[in-house]
């Protein structure tokens, strides 16, 4: 039986320490290359992975460890010359897919805005520039919330109109007729609506001043000359 059977025997029954297992292999690979050259495709390797707690090395990885974190020593010299990580378990890929999606994702973002912010620079040439093309949508915005405070105030006034009327029905005596009833109910929806688009309108022209604000803050410092 020659040196190197009797090593991977003793190997498998037992856990050996690295580097009493390394000094083995690298003498009895002195010991077989004195009696036969070297095979073809390199040196040998060693294997060395845990198994059930335990350091297992051998000079074949067999099937059942493939999937172990392992190191790859070159038999000649005793160094190590690779480390290999554990297989991912199914989890753990669709985890790590997900999480490079998410990367790709936001880099995705992150040129966009670079491309947004480089036409930014190039489409203004003075800061002045830059206030002008906000101002259009300020102005525009500022002509949506008029017209909507005027439809509050009407349709505001025509509800305490009907209401007046329906007041003045019960008042005498009489009933509120339905289309009467009906109507309030649908003035009263209305002017609703018509506040809550008010108050929309008024959170967007706050947000285009807020836009504004950021989009000076980065022009500058992209006008910038760069330092160094």
């Amino acid at each position: 039986m020659t040196n190197r059977n009797v090593i991977h025997r003793t190997l498998l029954s037992r856990t050996v320490p690295l580097f009493v297992c390394t000094l083995m292999f690298a003498t009895a690979g002195a010991a077989v290359a004195q009696k036969k050259p070297a095979a073809a495709g390199g040196a040998k390797k060693l294997y060395c992975w845990n198994e059930n707690g335990a350091r297992v090395c051998g000079d074949a990885l067999p099937a059942h460890a493939v999937d172990n974190a392992r190191t790859e020593i070159n038999a000649k010299s005793g160094l190590a010359t690779k480390q290999i990580a554990r297989a991912l378990t199914p989890e753990e890929r669709a985890a790590a897919e997900a999480q490079a999606k998410l990367d790709k994702e936001s880099a995705a973002v992150a040129e966009a805005n670079s491309r947004r912010e480089q036409a930014m620079v190039e489409s203004y040439a003075t800061e002045d520039d830059l206030r002008r093309a906000f101002g259009e949508r300020q102005a525009v915005m500022d002509e949506a919330i008029k017209a909507s405070r005027l439809g509050v105030v009407g349709r505001r006034d025509t509800l305490v109109a009907l209401l007046r009327r329906a007041g003045e029905n019960e008042l005498s005596g009489k009933p509120v007729p339905k289309p009467a009833q009906q109507n309030v109910r649908i003035q009263h929806d209305q002017l609703i609506r018509q506040q809550e688009l008010l108050v929309q309108q008024l959170a967007e022209r706050e947000m285009i001043d807020e836009e504004l604000a950021a989009a000076l803050e980065r022009y500058h410092a992209l006008k910038q000359p760069s330092k160094g």
